[in-house]
């Protein structure tokens, strides 16, 4: 289990909830540890394989969408590492990716085919989400006509906040804004017919993408469990809330708990522990199948 790094000699660039980042300067060294966050709160309980699992998805869906946008990574091979940290090599196996640096948008690009979450919740208020005004009468869970752009600015520390496209044009301008639209919808379409293939509903995500040589690439992770709601397809139902392989298990352990999202979070129960790691080991485990 791998909570926080360290390294001596190299400079951090940054710690996120989920991944600590390291700047080698040309590149950046991104390592994901098992901390989980969740409300935009990093818990106090790391899950067990974790970092290792959203890697490994990461990489599995870079090199499927590599035809469709370039991304960011450069390798995740342990020869690559820095001559520092090739003492580190087993804390960093399968687990960390030497990525470009690059100019990364401030917003988070959410694509939703289903209505659930948030969006459930707004919907139930206004009928619509992120300002784009859905039919009558949807049900919990219940598969879109399309899918929808739902844009969110990225906090660094505190709660993302979702965003209506006009405010997001507004910021990048027209044209970008239409891109990263664009973009989004396009990777999910593919990839989501992709995992359905394999038993998988993918209800959404999001992505992040960045400027690299003049091209807007894909960076960050990418369709993991932490970043998309993924639900068993043989399971799925609408009307209700689904089961899922992501880390709505741990939100709705900590709705039940009565915690008010604010930090500090509260421990996580032994089974929650178990059944999330168990959760994201089988995302891993259908898609590469």
């Amino acid at each position: 289990m791998l909570e926080k790094t360290d390294f001596k000699g190299l400079e951090v660039f940054k710690r996120g909830k989920v991944r600590d980042v390291y700047d080698l300067e040309d590149s950046l060294l991104i390592v994901a540890t098992d901390r989980i966050s969740c409300f935009d709160v990093v818990l106090p309980d790391p899950i067990p394989e974790k970092g290792a699992v959203l890697t490994k998805v990461s990489l599995f869906w870079f090199s499927f969408l590599k035809d469709m946008i370039e991304n960011h990574l450069i390798s995740s091979e342990a020869n690559d590492l820095p001559q520092v940290l090739q003492s580190e090599s087993d804390i960093l196996k399968d687990r960390f990716m030497i990525v470009k640096k690059c100019e990364v948008f401030p917003f988070e690009c959410v694509v939703r085919g289903y209505i659930s979450g948030s969006g459930w919740k707004e919907y139930k208020k206004t009928g619509s989400v992120c300002g784009i005004t859905l039919g009558e009468n949807l049900k919990e869970s219940q598969k879109l006509n399309e899918p929808i752009f739902t844009p969110a600015t990225k906090a660094e520390s505190g709660h993302d906040e979702n965003v209506d496209f006009a405010y997001m044009e507004n910021i990048l301008g027209r044209e970008t804004a239409a891109t990263l639209k664009n973009l989004s919808i396009k990777i999910y379409e593919k990839a989501a017919s992709y995992a359905e293939k394999k038993g998988i509903i993918i209800a959404d995500t999001k992505f992040e993408f960045g400027i690299h040589g003049g091209k807007i690439i894909l960076v960050d992770e990418v369709l993991t469990p932490d970043s998309s709601r993924f639900w068993p397809k043989n399971d799925f139902e609408p009307g209700r809330s689904q089961v899922s392989f992501d880390k709505q298990f741990v939100r709705d352990y900590l709705e039940s708990s009565g915690w008010d999202k604010n930090p500090p979070a509260p421990s996580l129960p032994e089974e929650v522990i178990s059944k999330t790691r168990d959760k994201y080991k089988q995302v891993l485990s259908f898609l590469t199948a």
